[in-house]
């Protein structure tokens, strides 16, 4: 998979361009948002307050949603 730069991106700006998408918060386990797809699609976001997340981070959270960068970059438009 050719993957192109991710942007930096705070956990609630993750958190709001998933659920554009359709997912929705299902629980919080200590720091971690856990979001669930209807289609059963989950994704773990850790939510540290105001940090960043990394890149490999966030790329595992594309996985996690079945998202390409372009898709999600597209959902920050």
């Amino acid at each position: 998979m050719i993957m192109g730069k991710l942007p930096v991106l705070k956990a609630r700006e993750v958190i709001a361009a998933l659920q554009k998408l359709g997912f929705e918060v299902d629980h919080v386990t200590g720091s971690h948002y856990i979001l669930r797809h209807l289609d059963g699609r989950r994704a773990v976001v850790p939510y540290h307050g105001n940090r960043d997340i990394k890149q490999g981070i966030l790329g595992s959270i594309l996985r996690q949603a079945g998202l390409t960068v372009e898709e999600f970059k597209n959902l920050l438009a």
